[in-house]
């Protein structure tokens, strides 16, 4: 089978066949990711005994990025504090080259914080864990997430709500940044793009596709590949009169530059692929 019949059987939810040689590349990346975590857990704990803010779950996180495959390129200038990175959404990828890259939290589902060894690695890296069942939870995540941005945190969120193929960008839901009504003093909002180039729509988590199946697919490929953080130029959303304009900017920001890298139109929402929702992001209605 090509890459792209491969690619369309994976997001009709169809196992994805593994070569040999492909399990031994997902075995030895596998092995080197808890080899990371042997190091850089422990020196996490000893650095939190004498100071505040590890440097070690960003390294770690950095570093697991490249054991996966990934070799990430920042363009562009990151803000290092009191600021609200809004980005695109293609894979999981992308919370290891965010994260490795500038040390931000995210924004993820409160049944994170208990699936085993994921959840408590979100943890280590400040992790805001957010409830959606009813409106106290929305009301309690706000407050979590500006007790966030006052300890001059950098957070992110991904508005699409779900990952995409790197070739369109969906609305964006606008609840987290409810955060950003009215916006705490001196935070900035960021918008980030995620660009994979030629190998987004392999990369890309789509369809029907199961985490396991897409994780497999990831760490059994053959060699590197880049990811681009294209860090915009932020802006104040005391600018714009609530989340609603906030969002807005941030999505036609995006989008501009996105088409700019793409070099062509981006795809109408009715040809993309029905998107798969996994944990690590929050799918809220506005």
């Amino acid at each position: 089978m090509t890459d792209a019949e491969l690619r369309a059987a994976a997001a009709r939810g169809e196992s994805t066949p593994v070569s040999a040689i492909g399990w031994m590349r997902l075995t030895v990346r596998a092995l080197a990711l808890v080899g990371l975590i042997i190091v850089f857990v422990p020196l996490h704990y000893l650095f939190r005994v004498v100071s505040y803010g590890s440097p070690f779950p960003m390294l770690f996180l950095r570093y697991a990025a490249r054991v996966c495959g990934a070799r990430v390129e920042v363009i562009g200038t990151h803000l290092k504090r009191d600021v609200f990175f809004v980005a695109n959404h293609l894979s999981w990828i992308d919370i290891l080259a965010l994260a490795g890259a500038s040390g931000t939290a995210f924004v993820a589902k409160a049944e994170l914080a208990e699936a085993p060894v994921v959840g408590w690695l979100a943890s280590l890296n400040r992790t805001v864990f957010v409830k959606r069942e009813h409106r106290m939870g929305v009301a309690e995540q706000i407050n979590a997430l500006k007790e966030a941005l006052v300890d001059n945190w950098s957070v992110t969120v991904f508005p699409e709500g779900t990952t995409t193929d790197g070739q369109s960008l969906l609305p964006f839901k606008t609840s987290m940044l409810s955060v950003l009504e009215p916006p705490p003093p001196g935070v900035l909002v960021q918008p980030v793009i995620l660009d994979y180039g030629p190998v987004a729509e392999w990369i890309g988590w789509v369809g029907e596709e199961s985490g396991i199946n897409n994780a497999k697919r990831v760490l059994s490929r053959k060699g590197t590949f880049k990811v681009r953080l294209h860090y915009l130029e932020p802006f104040s959303p005391e600018d714009f009169r609530g989340r609603k304009a906030i969002s807005h900017e941030s999505r036609r920001r995006i989008e501009e530059a996105l088409i700019d890298i793409l070099g062509k139109p981006l795809r109408p929402f009715a040809h993309t692929v029905a998107p798969v929702r996994y944990e690590p992001k929050v799918d809220a209605a506005d």
